[in-house]
Parts: structure tokens; sequence; C-alpha cells
């Protein structure tokens, strides 16, 4: 019961990329990089198992961006002649590569740290992959024409890979979706089948994250205009919850999402973010307890896994590190109300 996760992303220690960015350079080449990848992948799975955390990820460690980690290995795409194009409805402005041509893998993606992880934990492990209809929503498109159409043609490249990262070993598939929430229609129309492509064939546990953003600037004052209730999660839940997914992870804490709409997600696991990764300040065990007592109104024990409100990639790493250690700590006192009532 009360299994603890993060979303995914956790941040790059000083020496293997630049810190509190969420898109980092790196601080070396070639093999030097690779090592230092792997050291970083390594030390993030013993940060989660110290913590006390019940499921494990490799915190991303490997990838500049959450986005761009899984289409630096995709043929069609040209990383050379980045434009400027606006992202997430036009939320902040972000320089991305082009699709120029039909896109293919060119062999495995995230081979490296998905054994790499798989081979240092016993615990559960879970991999985030981004996407379709966040992909799309970040590349610049001079081919396809359209946007259904390439992100299904996204899909079916993700399927391949959540495919091998499957027989890698991994117990549960992530993928992020908070374009989800800016275009709220669409996701429902055909932003879920898309996602159910991008699933087919997996037998292991599948989930889908979708977050109000990181803890940066643009998503924070985005945040500032959406009223006194945030909603964007009735338009989708429904379609969701008829869908094959297993899991649907989304933002509780400090938001103004009504809890209510867990309700919505009706037979499915709800990863419910009880950390909140805009803001410094580590919570208490006992704010974590409370967000599980609110969320326990309505999706039952059994389906509930504590979790971040999003990744907590720009974060200071001794700030993101306590934030791991509280969520871990409010589940267990959150277990004890729940034994001693």
């Amino acid at each position: 019961m009360f299994e603890t996760s993060v979303a995914g992303s956790l941040p790059k220690p000083e020496w293997l990329a630049e810190t509190n960015k969420l898109w980092p350079q790196w601080k070396a080449q070639g093999d030097a990089l690779r090592q230092a990848k792997a050291d970083a992948t390594l030390l993030w799975i013993k940060a989660q198992e110290d913590a006390g955390l019940d499921i494990v990820g490799d915190g991303e460690q490997a990838r500049q961006h959450f986005v761009h980690g899984f289409l630096e290995q995709v043929e069609g795409i040209d990383f050379e002649n980045k434009v400027t194009m606006g992202i997430r409805n036009n939320r902040y402005d972000a320089m991305v590569p082009q699709v120029v041509s039909k896109l293919r893998l060119k062999g495995r993606v995230h081979a490296f740290e998905a054994q790499l992880a798989r081979a240092h934990t016993k615990k559960k492990l879970k991999f985030t992959l981004p996407g379709p209809m966040t992909i799309i929503d970040t590349v610049a498109d001079r081919f396809y024409g359209d946007k259904v159409k390439m992100a299904f043609a996204f899909a079916e490249l993700l399927n391949q890979e959540a495919l091998a990262l499957q027989a890698d070993g991994v117990d549960i598939i992530q993928f992020d979706e908070p374009a989800f929430n800016v275009y709220m229609k669409d996701a429902a129309d055909w932003g879920v089948q898309a996602l159910e492509r991008a699933v087919q064939g997996l037998t292991c546990t599948t989930a889908v994250h979708i977050c109000y953003g990181y803890g940066i600037k643009a998503n924070t004052d985005w945040k500032s205009t959406l009223g006194n209730e945030w909603r964007q999660y009735e338009t989708v839940f429904p379609a969701l919850a008829r869908s094959s997914i297993d899991q649907v992870s989304l933002e509780c804490i400090h938001s103004h999402v009504p809890p209510d709409l867990m309700k919505l997600l009706a037979g499915k696991d709800v990863l419910v973010g009880v950390i909140d990764v805009a803001s410094d300040v580590v919570e208490t065990p006992e704010e974590v307890a409370d967000t599980i007592a609110r969320a326990l109104e309505f999706v039952p024990k059994e389906r509930l896994f504590p979790c971040t409100n999003c990744g907590l990639a720009p974060m200071a790493r001794d700030i993101a590190w306590r934030k791991l250690e509280a969520l871990a700590a409010g589940t267990q006192l959150a277990k004890e109300r729940l034994a001693a009532s």
C-alpha cells in the first residue's frame, strides 16, 4: 500500500551538467560524459533507496531534456538547425529541432541507462518516456504537415523503445504528457489514442504523467492565470479511465486542482503528487500525510501511490534529496494514521 516514487527527473550533479536549469549543458564529452552519466544514475538510485522510496528510476540523468533525450536517437530530425518556437500553447519559447523526413529509430534509445539501473537495484524500476502529444509540441514540423499523423508516427517509435525497455526488465513505463493539460480537447479526441498506440503490446505496468509543469517561472506565471480552480484534468480523465493505461500521475499538493476530480479515474492507480516541485520549502511528514488523507476521500487506498507533482530536474540537489526523504516519511506517517484509525 502507498508505494512511493518520483515523477521522473532529478537534479543533475554539478560535475555532470549545469545546475538549476531545464536545458543544461554537459560538463564533459565522449567516454567521460558516458561515465559521468552512469555515475549520476547510480548516485540517484542509491539516494532514492536510502530515502526509503519503494519504486526507483534513473532520474533522467543521461538526458539533457525529457523530450530531446529521446529525439536524439530518431532519424528524420535536424538538430543542427534548431528554430525558436512557442511551446505549450506559446507559454514559453524554446529552441527546438525540426522534423525534416520520415521518422525512424536509429537503434535503441535508453538501453544504457535502463540496463544500468536494472542491474543496480532490486526495487521496482520505473522508466519515463515523453508522450506523443508532448513530443509534437516540442519539435517544428517541416515534413508531415499533420499533427495527428506525426503524433502517431512518434507513438510507433515510442512503442518500439517501450517494448525493448520491458525486455530490459523495467517494471513500469511512464509516458509524460504535460501537453494534455494544455490542449485538453485534442488530448481527449486523439491524444489518448496516440498513447494507446505507444503502449501496444506491453505487459508491464503502464502510466501517464500529466502535470502543470516544472517549477520554472514560465510555468508558475501561467498557473497564476488559471484562477481558483484548475479543472484541466476534467476533460481528459474520462478518456484515460476508458483506456488501457494502468496508472495516472497528477499534481495535487499546493495546486488548485479540485481533489474530487480524482473520482474520474475510477479503476486506475493514481499517483498523487504530494511533493511540490515549484517550491524550495521542504514538506513536513505531516503535510505529506495530510495530502494523502485528502486523496483517500476519492481514491481507494490500494490504488493510491504517493509521488511528486512533477520532475525535480531544475531544483537544487540538496533540496531534492530532502524532499525525497519527506515523501517517504510522510507516506509512513499516513500508513500509521490509517492503521490507527
